[in-house]
């Protein structure tokens, strides 16, 4: 005789404050808890109210996403959002989840998930479905009668074709502007060999340590073609971005790729680069294969905070011949950097202004530092009294400010220096005017400069593709609006 279980299924709500580009990480989980069989739905607030969509669908989990910097935004936003749906479960997990999960403790925060979470989440919300009590569920930290429940992690997904493709549905039903754009965004694989001291990925493979997981997972070439092609046939689709840190870790993978991607999509392409690993003949390979433009750190000219700091472990020669051989094989780069490093100066920044000059970026960006919870940056910041405040000072936009100490009036000029930085790059004449100019107060005319210039620049350069009249004002509001 067989016997029936009965299913329910559960509604997820994700809420989100503003789409910038595809949030892959909740179009991975959305695809896994609708494969699940639970419903799943979207609400933007910059766009609709996510208290009254919440109380017209009821959903039986509320989920968050979050970025160092936006926490306090989303915890506050949860407890507006539960009052109507009192008896929700409210989940949060992304970057600052998982490595400041000790937010459980915050009103309103019932679960926190620590690492990858496709599988957590779809165990959670079964499940919660099935009245099942949750805290014995791998990878989530509860609270439970006034104590803490940590459990520990399971392993990394190894596989990552055995994932369903992102649930791009779920945010181009919800944001026009995002279904329609012709640039759509794109991963490849999960994970970094590299240990840089100001990035996540050394912090979060100590969470993983022991469990039997490979570092670098990539999923197969047609696997990610799949997904492009599936994109390609159902919305605009003009240019791809791979957002991979690295796109060019393994030279087979990246040679099946730069066979089969131009008949199988045909349409150009971005991706990252590492200067180390930068040759003649991977350019030539990438550019036979439509790639136009490509990303690579340079980070600080200085090379004791580059390479003993950073732990980029790179020479400014590296750094130079890479850029030449990008641009000798035809394709545009955008260089990333950081300005503001703890231990570091004014006179720093302008040695990181000098090393872009030379290597002749066609956009150079630039961020200030953040000192984010957990990297090994962000604790040598803390620990060695760097900080002006806390982690809870973090801005969200890294281009804005800095919570760093400076000597006496240079963080202002630091501040104005990542304004003016890329226009000085592209006409280095304007070092003279800029220099007593970035000790003006930080102002609206500096930002309107950095982002119109940063504006034209990706557009004509690095994702150029064409527009109708329509588009480029539809991606112009866009774009001026994002924080």
């Amino acid at each position: 005789m067989t016997r029936y279980v009965e299913v329910v299924f559960l509604r997820i709500l994700f809420v989100i404050k503003q789409i910038d580009y595809e949030p892959m990480g909740i179009m991975h989980l959305s695809s896994v808890l609708r494969a699940a069989g639970h419903e799943v739905e979207l609400s933007i607030a910059a766009q609709e109210d996510p208290v009254q969509r919440a109380r017209d669908w009821q959903p039986g989990v509320l989920a968050y996403s979050l970025s160092t910097g936006s926490q306090d935004y989303y915890i506050s936003l949860n407890r507006q959002i539960r009052q109507v749906v009192p008896t929700a479960f409210s989940v949060f997990g992304g970057a600052h989840g998982t490595f400041f999960p000790e937010m459980i403790a915050a009103e309103g925060v019932d679960g926190v998930c620590v690492g990858e979470g496709e599988y957590a989440m779809r165990d959670l919300v079964d499940a919660l479905s099935t009245g099942r009590q949750p805290f014995d569920i791998a990878n989530w930290w509860f609270k439970r009668d006034g104590a803490i429940i940590k459990n520990p992690p399971r392993p990394l997904i190894a596989d990552l074709n055995e994932l369903p493709l992102p649930d791009r549905d779920l945010v181009y039903q919800r944001h026009r502007l995002t279904r329609q754009a012709k640039i759509k965004h794109f991963i490849t694989g999960r994970g970094c060999p590299y240990d840089c001291s100001y990035c996540f990925n050394h912090a979060y493979w100590e969470i993983y340590k022991g469990t039997g997981s490979k570092r670098i997972r990539q999923r197969s070439v047609d696997n990610v073609l799949q997904e492009v092609a599936y994109v390609q046939d159902r919305y605009p689709l003009g240019f791809v971005v791979f957002v991979d840190d690295t796109f060019i870790v393994f030279k087979d993978w990246v040679a099946e790729f730069a066979e089969k991607y131009p008949a199988a999509i045909g349409l150009p392409f971005f991706c990252n680069v590492r200067a180390n690993l930068v040759t003649p003949e991977l350019v030539a390979q990438l550019k036979r294969a439509g790639c136009v433009s490509v990303g690579m750190g340079i980070e600080a000219g200085n090379d004791e905070l580059r390479n003993q700091v950073l732990r980029r472990n790179m020479s400014q020669e590296t750094i130079i011949r890479a850029c030449r051989t990008i641009r000798d094989g035809g394709l545009h780069l955008i260089s990333t950097n950081m300005l503001g490093l703890p231990g570091g100066t004014l006179a720093h920044d302008l040695e990181t202004l000098e090393l872009n000059i030379a290597c002749r970026p066609s956009y150079a960006n630039t961020f200030l530092f953040q000192p984010y919870p957990r990297t090994a940056l962000g604790e040598y910041a803390r620990e060695n009294g760097y900080m002006e405040g806390s982690y809870e000072d973090i801005h969200t936009s890294a281009w804005e400010t800095s919570i760093l100490k400076f000597p006496p009036g240079e963080k202002r000029q630091i501040e104005n220096l990542q304004k003016w930085f890329a226009l000085v790059v592209e006409f280095p004449w304007l070092r003279r005017i800029m220099r007593p100019l970035l000790k003006l107060p930080r102002n609206r005319l500096y930002w309107l400069m950095h982002k119109l210039w940063k504006g034209y620049a990706i557009k004509q350069r690095i994702h150029p593709h064409k527009l109708t009249l329509r588009e480029y004002v539809d991606m112009v509001s866009l774009y001026m609006k994002l924080d």
